[in-house]
């Protein structure tokens, strides 16, 4: 069954991802997933790195990794500001495994509460999250 359709962007420091018009998003915030049909309730929060799906129709699915960043949903629009955004296609999983391991043995590094176990636990919450993505069935 087809649903209204909205716009949604993507956007990173490094300019647009996508921009064009989705049935549906799925994402993940700080507290929890999330899903987005037509006239959703305006909406600010702040997004998890995740597997980020853009359904632009029922068997039409844009899967993105997503990293850290916001999303704000107004009206018929949706923006999703994220520090980066990679299709599953472009995905490295040997790469993606080596970035986890150092980000863990960063954290094994760290000094309990500084500032650099803080980042070591981001950088590797954000590689697990990816390399979830880039494993994931091809749809």
């Amino acid at each position: 069954m087809a649903r209204t359709k909205f716009t949604c962007e993507v956007l990173t420091p490094e300019g647009e991802v996508f921009n064009d018009e989705v049935e549906m998003v799925s994402t993940r915030t700080e507290v929890g997933s999330l899903g987005i049909l037509a006239h959703h309730q305006p909406l600010l929060g702040m997004l998890a790195p995740t597997e980020l799906r853009l359904y632009r129709g029922e068997n039409d699915i844009l899967r993105l990794a997503q990293g850290e960043g916001y999303v704000q949903v107004t009206g018929e629009h949706v923006l999703i500001l994220v520090e980066e955004a990679h299709e599953q296609g472009e995905l490295d999983t040997a790469d993606l495994q080596e970035k986890l391991r150092k980000a863990q043995d960063a954290l094994s590094a760290a000094e309990a509460g500084s500032e650099a176990e803080a980042v070591a636990r981001r950088e590797q919450r954000r590689w697990e999250a990816f390399l979830r993505v880039a494993e994931a069935p091809r749809s």
